[in-house]
């Protein structure tokens, strides 16, 4: 919890300032947007992104939603295309969220991507936002800033009435105009509606002259507002382990003999912003994984959660 409570900030260039400033710190900032109010982090700080999914709650690791300032902003961290740039023409800023292949030396949080090769990426046209992107001069992570679960926050006090105390501070400037989720394309492959929301297919599909496919179930689940998409080591995992067996490399959490430590001090924080990476270092090695227990709460439980689907079967 935070000592002194949740600060409530005025979104004048003196409150915006120092929201840019929490989130330097790695600290969490609710801010405004069009659509509703994000609870923002710095997109690059894995231990901030990890605090995303403790404050809200959230029960899963999901790919999250970077905000940035401009195109060119997200031209820093995504491989830019004819299609994204005639729809980022068109609706930028606005309520229109494109996922794209992540640029090398992105530097993105893994936590953010949930481990994806994509990066969903938005410019929201709030003045607020825009400004506080601006001055913070980085990708902010930020999915809506409520409890899992609950009614997403279309003013400052719907953030308060569920995360005062979880997070450092709120920027209130009013309620949101939009007050509905952006929509999602994904640019990877084949133009591909994700989660319809504030900008229309008809609107989309007229711009870039084709239809959209459409996410079905049974995809391949790549983007936020659908069930997770984990990834998953090419080599089994296997789950509370107390030693490695044969030729297995041991992910440990605490004080443990092992080859790769999610948190050596047993911090859930630390090792919610260390799962991804660590399964991809140790995936490297083509061997088996053994996965020492972590505790279920808190965090634990979404880290539990992903390595189960890690560990799960899978068709051949």
């Amino acid at each position: 919890m935070i000592p002194n409570g949740t600060l409530t900030l005025s979104a004048d260039p003196a409150g915006i300032a120092q929201a840019a400033d929490l989130l330097r710190q790695g600290l969490l900032v609710a801010f405004p947007t069009e659509t509703v109010y994000g609870l923002g982090g710095d997109a690059r700080n894995g231990e901030a992104v990890a605090g995303i999914y403790a404050a809200k709650g959230r029960p899963s690791f999901n790919p999250l939603i970077a905000h940035v300032a401009s195109v060119e902003a997200a031209q820093r961290f995504v491989m830019w295309s004819d299609q994204a740039e005639a729809l980022a023409a068109a609706f930028w800023p606005g309520p229109l969220t494109l996922v794209l292949p992540l640029r090398p030396g992105h530097g993105m949080s893994s936590l953010v991507t949930a481990g994806l090769e994509t990066l969903a990426v938005r410019v929201p046209a709030h003045p607020a936002a825009r400004v506080l992107l601006s001055e913070f001069d980085g990708p902010v992570a930020a999915p809506s800033a409520n409890p899992s679960g609950q009614i997403s926050p279309t003013t400052a006090a719907h953030v308060l009435s569920g995360l005062n105390g979880r997070i450092a501070a709120v920027l209130d400037d009013g309620p949101c105009g939009v007050g509905l989720e952006s929509t999602i394309v994904g640019l990877a492959g084949e133009p591909t509606l994700l989660r319809p929301g504030g900008v229309a297919l008809e609107q989309i599909e007229a711009v870039l002259k084709t239809q959209l496919h459409h996410h079905l179930p049974g995809d391949v689940l790549n983007a936020p507002g659908q069930l997770q998409s984990h990834y998953a080591p090419d080599a089994p995992v296997r789950l509370n382990a107390s030693a490695a067996q044969g030729d297995e490399v041991l992910l440990g959490f605490g004080p443990v003999d092992c080859d790769l430590n999610l948190s050596a001090k047993g911090n859930l924080t630390e090792a919610a912003a260390n799962l991804f990476a660590a399964l991809h270092s140790l995936n490297d090695t083509g061997r088996p994984i053994a996965v020492t227990s972590i505790p279920s709460h808190g965090l634990g439980a979404a880290i539990n959660d992903r390595l189960r689907r890690a560990a799960a079967p899978r068709n051949s």
